[in-house]
């Protein structure tokens, strides 16, 4: 169902040059040529040298296609991904995460904490607190949440984009959502009801955010353009959680509303339209990830096949496209076909998220096989050795580095989602024979499974 021989799958070359030199706006173009050349003259100062060593390095591993997959490790890994998110949070000047390090321009190359992964962020370190048993990653955590609530909109939202003045705030239904995620992980930790509380407010905002037609209005000032953005379902997950921890079904059916919303725009052969913060036609796999996480997991809480069905019929083509070695494009336009030449490491994550908990479902094996690929190749892409101490545990936004998501940096959100998987992967591991199981988050198994492999062997 996937692999390919080649070392990398080859994007129709004529096709995405042309989608990206002739068919945007010659003012777009020449903004982001400018955009891409400040980066690298940023990278001409002396402190620099290391991490352009490092950028040559991962340059020549793309162009030779001879990165080599890693398999187990797992635990290790995660336990750097969760001490370079930790280094995140001690860079700002609050107990938020940093959007990230991208080690270009002035200043130290730490960004100021980013309100909407920081939410998310906080459900992954208290997975891995269950896993490990660290209380000082579960006090990290909660230290998040409790920052989150002090910047809160009064409306119950999360605002828009990067940490700013309360008379600067727009709100953003996704990032409301993702803020929800982080409370709800927080309250079913400590039982403190002020997470609950907060949560309560977000969930209210978001009820009444849902139009008529099942999809959440506010997006923020540079989203206003597109009327509809489909990952946004993403955010019908934790509403569910939300009516489970209140006992208010109003959230669940809401829930249900935005997913049903979100299936109007998947095509017959499972791809959704309106699914990218910037290009429709194209989405990012990041976006395309939320989307089919956020059906999913509503699918699984509410006993909806037909979501878990649509699912299958937006995974199924993109694995399909996954070379044997793990390697996944970054973008893909409506006939399934890849509209990037470099990979979003972000939503490699994802989807390997997504197909741990399709096999964890179905029991369907190829689902597991897809999701080791996956994250077998980012472990040869998390810095573990690096002589960077910023970077050390990070996965990078693309690869190569210099790919079109999040150039030259390292976002916080890729580590996460990337430590999401890595934090499947160990749980899998430990099943040996198993039946169905659960998890914290919902998560329903299958009945009668293979044995799993040693975390040795994956």
């Amino acid at each position: 169902m996937f692999g390919s021989s080649a070392s990398t799958i080859k994007p129709p070359t004529a096709r995405v040059l042309q989608d990206v030199l002739l068919s945007r706006e010659f003012r777009r173009l020449c903004f982001d040529v400018r955009g891409i050349a400040y980066k690298f003259w940023g990278l001409g100062r002396i402190d620099r040298f290391p991490f352009v060593r490092l950028l040559f390095k991962d340059s020549m591993r793309f162009m030779r296609g001879n990165l080599q997959p890693v398999r187990g490790e797992t635990l290790e890994r995660a336990k750097a991904a969760v001490g370079w998110l930790l280094r995140a949070q001690a860079a700002t000047e609050d107990d938020g995460v940093s959007y990230g390090y991208f080690p270009y321009g002035s200043g130290n190359g730490w960004k100021a904490s980013y309100p909407e992964t920081t939410g998310y962020i906080i459900s992954t370190l208290l997975e891995y607190t269950k896993m490990t048993g660290d209380k000082e990653i579960a006090e990290a955590a909660l230290r998040m949440a409790r920052w989150k609530i002090s910047v809160q909109m009064k409306s119950g939202a999360v605002q828009a984009n990067g940490l700013c003045a309360p008379k600067d705030q727009v709100a953003a239904a996704f990032n409301t959502g993702m803020g929800l995620d982080g409370w709800s992980a927080a309250f079913r930790f400590s039982r403190d009801e002020r997470f609950l509380q907060a949560g309560q407010r977000a969930g209210d905002f978001l009820v009444g955010d849902v139009n008529e037609h099942g999809y959440l209005q506010s997006q923020g000032k540079s989203m206003a353009f597109f009327p509809i953005k489909t990952y946004t379902c993403l955010c019908a997950w934790p509403l569910c959680r939300l009516s489970d921890d209140l006992g208010d079904d109003r959230y669940r059916t809401t829930a249900i509303k935005i997913v049903e919303a979100a299936l109007k725009q998947q095509h017959v052969n499972g791809w959704f339209a309106n699914n990218c913060l910037s290009r429709p036609e194209a989405p990012l796999l990041h976006t395309i990830g939320y989307t089919l996480q956020g059906i999913l997991e509503v699918g699984i809480s509410t006993k909806r096949d037909d979501f878990v069905d649509a699912v299958q019929r937006g995974i199924d083509p993109l694995i399909s496209q996954m070379n044997s070695k793990g390697f996944l494009p970054g973008r893909f336009y409506s006939d399934w076909k890849p509209a990037a030449f470099s990979s979003c490491l972000t939503g490699s994550a994802q989807i390997a998220v997504v197909c741990y908990r399709l096999f964890e479902h179905t029991g369907d094996v190829t689902y597991r096989g897809a999701a080791d690929s996956l994250l077998n190749f980012l472990k040869a892409l998390q810095l573990i050795d690096a002589p960077i101490t910023e970077v050390l545990g990070a996965l990078s936004g693309s690869f190569p580095i210099v790919g079109a998501y999040q150039m030259l940096g390292y976002p916080n959100w890729a580590t996460k989602y990337y430590l999401d998987a890595l934090l499947c992967q160990q749980r899998l591991s430990s099943w040996g024979k198993s039946s169905r199981i659960g998890a914290d988050a919902g998560m329903q198994g299958a009945t009668d499974i293979t044995p799993v492999l040693s975390s040795t062997g994956i």
